[in-house]
């Protein structure tokens, strides 16, 4: 799955760089809505993201690209590859683990 975000000043930290916090929860957002699109009607927690390493600065005005593929799944977790570039230059990595729950939030194996 692939998706865009512009960088709007709202999201800089103190130093007029994008605030790591925001990329995080946009890569956490891009992972859920990769396996909410190939799970539908699967509710989806975050269990855990591997690495958590900054390789490049961002800037206002700048337009990510997020790609999401599939790399893993268990009875009930499934796992994405994350990447984040700007124009070629990729600034961030990771893989993020989801697993389906119930209303109780207790996991509950994934369909197949």
């Amino acid at each position: 799955m692939e998706n865009h975000r512009l960088v709007l000043p709202q999201y800089l930290n103190h130093y007029g760089f994008l605030f790591g916090g925001y990329l995080l929860a946009w890569v956490d957002e891009m992972a859920y809505l990769a396996a909410s699109s190939e799970f539908p009607n699967s509710k989806f927690v975050t269990v855990g993201m591997d690495d958590v390493e900054f390789k490049k600065t961002v800037r206002e005005g700048s337009i990510l690209h997020f790609n999401s593929q599939r790399v893993g799944q268990g009875n009930t977790s499934v796992t994405y590859a994350v990447s984040v570039r700007r124009e070629e230059i990729e600034i961030f990595s990771t893989n993020v683990t989801l697993v389906q729950v119930d209303d109780n939030g207790v996991k509950t194996p994934l369909p197949r």
